[in-house]
């Protein structure tokens, strides 16, 4: 490919391929495809996207392809792979000058020349990390940021790199620049720490991105830069100076509006600063040993004193909890049993610890997480009240809540009862005994307090198994909280529910079933969604005990729970039509399944609504599958329960077994699987084989041309068919059955061959 003479044309068609019209936009995309193997188009992609007069959607799509001819084309092996002599003139284009104006096309420039330091830094390209440091002094600040930015990409690309040639090369490099990468650091962080205090917060923002840019340079050059950092005395020196920027920084958030721009981009550098130190925590555990007891010290102080009140932030706490929790948890730092097998390092480690919880250390922690932090917020309440669906799903552990607060407090708490429960009972309990009897209904922030501390007992459950006399409690206490009917006491009626669902598999007796029965029941009759949901959530729980633990820790007895079965089936159905979203349907049909699945055919009387409902829930979850495959779930054990009387349900049931089944329906994907078992025991019910079962039979071919993991399943449902009428079946499918068969003998195990065989 001539440069000159194709640069026009290959500008032309990457502006068409910029088109919106799918008629100017498709040939363009073939044209470029096919350019992508000819030589030269890369060097002409390259003035195209560095020529700044351009349309930048044209350079940010030539920018795109040259990052993905790097991707196919730039390694030898690789087939069309780009000439040694184009590669060398590309790379000297790439670093000739960092002063792209566009952000979002700087910083896909830095990715591609990440990409190919790669495959080629240092031995290919010598003059890249050269380069790159002399241009990171330049005092143009568009040049020095560029730099700077491409210096942070190309150091992580480096340092993700796994083979044992390649480590070594980095830890050279690492240690070659390292000290320039700590001076580069504190310059920009001096910089920025004099014009904040000046008032110049332009100038401000642009330092404290720099800062940024070479922080994350750094945090990559300490974590994987060295074998044994605490040998070097600037990793050491780095780390134990952050502890005190980290302060200044946090210093300066105080006095920034939160709305601020600079104060957003304070708080990303903030919570750099605790990642470096917790991925040097998880990558070189002994090395940390000489930052343990500061890291303690400062996490506990922001978290836990009144030295963080006005200063930290949700991220901020979420970071030092976990600090805390992986030191307390650290394997490197807990000693044998038999302490003569461990190392120094750990008995060294394990005393810092030791010394640093004392009682009153742990005291604080543990008062200050329970009536603090785990007090329902306003937020919280404010949600429960709105939307009270919403709420119950990130009780629950949706998708929001395991990116919030609460539970990363929770598994610190956990964590640290685990590690030093001997010291902690006594305080827990203590704190237990305070909030005996009733308290004022007008004192939300008392009911608020019995609310975290009894969720601090239902964590703790395990270790508090000795402690706790929870039968008595049960008996004493929870049931008559559970039995206030007062509307600002529901927080509590919830938090009982859920403390029961925690110690039931702790210790229960059984003979108090009856008397739960009987409150899970008055309490589905709750005018608060979110008190029945947890009911139904406990409920669930106690069947699902009931079916898995073993008859001498916990037996199921029927008759302890037929007497509420009817009206508990009527409830449970009552919520499934109350509810509006899929998740919490989801979960109202699990419960209903277990039910059904527990009591067998003695649920026969109470299932009329619920057959009657389905059909119509189905058909309203036609766009949501994962509630369709709790459908066929339900319907498994229905028809179960129902045995020969299943026939009657068969109007609704075939055409769902029909949809599920067909490969050429796009749920198929999600619904395969519970409609196989459906299909199968449907037939293992039914009194006799029905034109309809015969007819969705023609789905099998193509099911087993899949040859997929369901393969058994197919052939156990082949099996049903002959043992329900052999010859009816066999006259209209034997013909198909053997080609299909004869097919699958070819590309399957001897194992799935005698399979087939065992169903000829």
């Amino acid at each position: 490919m001539d440069l000159n003479s194709v640069s026009t044309v290959v500008l032309e068609v990457l502006t068409q391929a910029t088109s919106q019209d799918t008629a100017v936009l498709k040939p363009a995309e073939e044209q470029l495809k096919q350019w992508e193997t000819q030589p030269g188009f890369y060097s002409v992609l390259l003035n195209i996207f560095t020529n700044h007069t351009l349309d930048v959607n044209v350079r940010w799509l030539a920018v795109l392809y040259f990052k993905n001819g790097i991707d196919r084309y730039w390694r030898r092996v690789a087939p069309h792979a780009l000439s040694e002599e184009e590669k060398t003139t590309l790379r000297a284009g790439l670093i000739t000058n960092f002063n792209e104006p566009v952000n979002q096309i700087a910083t896909q420039i830095s990715v591609l020349i990440a990409k190919v330091a790669r495959v080629d830094c240092p031995r290919q390209w010598p003059e890249l990390i050269p380069t790159l440091l002399e241009s990171v002094k330049v005092q143009d600040d568009l040049r020095q940021h560029r730099a700077l930015l491409t210096f942070y990409h190309v150091t992580k690309t480096l340092a993700s790199k796994r083979l044992a040639a390649d480590r070594k090369l980095f830890y050279d490099l690492a240690s070659g620049i390292y000290s320039f990468a700590c001076s580069l650091w504190n310059h920009h962080t001096d910089t920025f720490l004099q014009q904040i205090c000046a008032g110049d917060e332009a100038a401000a923002i642009n330092s404290l991105e720099r800062t940024l840019l070479s922080l994350k340079v750094l945090r990559k050059l300490t974590v994987h830069g060295f074998v044994e950092p605490h040998r070097n005395v600037e990793v050491m020196g780095f780390l134990h100076v952050m502890f005190e920027r980290l302060k200044q920084f946090l210093e300066c958030s105080r006095s920034i509006r939160a709305e601020n721009i600079c104060r957003d981009r304070l708080e990303k550098t903030i919570i750099l600063f605790t990642k470096v130190l917790l991925d040097f925590l998880d990558q070189h555990p002994f090395s940390f040993m000489p930052l343990i007891q500061r890291s303690l010290e400062f996490a506990v102080s922001y978290v836990f004193t009144e030295a963080g009140e006005g200063i930290v932030f949700e991220r901020f706490i979420v970071q030092c909890m976990n600090l805390i929790k992986m030191i307390v948890k650290n394997y490197a730092y807990k000693p044998s049993k038999n302490v003569e097998d461990s190392s120094a390092e750990t008995l060294e480690a394990h005393e810092i610890k030791t010394a640093f919880f004392t009682y009153p250390t742990l005291m604080e922690i543990c008062r200050r997480l329970v009536t603090h932090y785990f007090l329902l917020t306003k937020e919280e309440l404010t949600m429960w009240e709105e939307d009270p669906e919403g709420f119950t799903a990130e009780e629950t552990g949706g998708d929001s809540w395991k990116y919030s607060l609460r539970p990363c407090i929770e598994v610190l708490f956990i964590d640290i009862f685990h590690e030093y429960n001997q010291t902690l009972t006594p305080v827990l309990l203590e704190m237990v005994h305070s909030l005996q009897g009733f308290p004022d209904m007008e004192d939300t922030n008392a009911i608020l307090i019995k609310d975290a501390v009894y969720n601090a007992v239902g964590l703790a459950a395990y270790e508090l198994f000795d402690s706790v006399d929870f039968d008595q409690w049960f008996k004493n206490q929870l049931l008559a909280e559970l039995q206030v009917s007062h509307n600002r006491y529901k927080p509590i009626r919830r938090r009982v529910i859920w403390l029961i669902g925690q110690w039931i598999s702790v210790k229960f007796k059984p003979d108090l079933r009856p008397v739960l029965y009987e409150a899970i029941l008055n309490l589905l009759q709750d005018q608060d969604l979110v008190v029945k949901f947890l009911c139904i959530h406990l409920q669930s729980l106690l069947i699902f005990l009931n079916c898995c633990l073993p008859v001498d820790d916990f037996e199921f007895r029927t008759d302890q729970f037929l007497p509420y079965l009817e009206s508990m089936f009527m409830l449970l159905f009552q919520l499934l039509q109350e509810v509006t979203q899929c998740d919490t349907k989801m979960h109202v049909l699990h419960v209903l399944s277990c039910v059904i699945e527990r009591v067998n055919t003695q649920i026969q009387p109470y299932v009329g609504c619920l057959i009657q409902y389905l059909p119509l829930l189905w058909k309203q979850s036609e766009e949501h599958n994962m509630l369709r495959c709790a459908i066929l779930t339900t319907l498994i054990h229905l028809v179960q329960g129902l045995g020969a009387d299943s026939k009657n349900l068969y109007p609704f049931l075939l055409p769902v077994i029909q949809l599920s089944t067909d490969v050429s329906q796009p749920p198929h994907v999600y619904l395969l699987e519970d409609g196989l078992e459906l299909w199968l025991v449907t037939l293992e019910n039914s009194p006799c084989l029905t034109p309809e079962l015969l007819r969705i039979f023609k789905n099998m071919s193509a099911l087993l041309e899949l040859s997929s993991e369901n393969l058994k399943k197919c052939f156990k449902i082949i099996n049903a068919y002959v043992f329900l009428s052999s010859s009816e079946f066999l006259q209209m499918y034997a013909a198909d059955l053997c080609q299909s068969f004869c097919e699958l003998l070819k590309d399957i195990t001897t194992d799935g061959q005698v399979q087939v065989l065992k169903v000829m």
